[in-house]
């Protein structure tokens, strides 16, 4: 770390929908809660908001953190790609894997820490658990 680091609070309210879908807007929603139980496997976009892209409204070095709460049923499905403005990401995910399914019966949840590191180049950190 290099100066000196500085953490701003951010409150807000979660967006509790139905299934998962593929889309979510960054600039508003921090946290996605979907309470019904996934019925496939799903790609997360994450973007700005209707009308402007997340490389418009980051600047270079800017980050964020955004968590998808995704509920499964008895077969459990999983985020199997992720994209931000429409533009394929490969994440980098806690324990070097990525996951290859869901977990049955319980709520995952995919978080998704994003660093802009250049004009429409993000690098992306994630991570899934299991909350049962």
């Amino acid at each position: 770390v290099v100066g000196t680091p500085t953490v701003t609070a951010v409150n807000g309210t979660a967006g509790v929908t139905g299934q998962a879908s593929d889309s979510t807007t960054a600039a508003t929603l921090a946290v996605r809660y979907y309470t019904t139980s996934a019925s496939a496997n799903w790609t997360v976009n994450i973007r700005g908001n209707g009308t402007t892209s997340l490389n418009t409204l980051m600047s270079t070095n800017d980050s964020l953190t955004v968590v998808f709460l995704v509920t499964n049923g008895a077969t459990a499905y999983y985020n199997n790609a992720l994209t931000i403005d429409g533009n394929s990401v490969t994440p980098k995910y806690q324990g070097g894997t990525a996951p290859t399914s869901g977990n049955a019966s319980g709520v995952d949840a995919y978080s998704y820490t994003i660093v802009k590191t250049g004009s429409a180049a993000f690098t992306v950190f994630a991570a899934q658990t299991r909350f049962a």
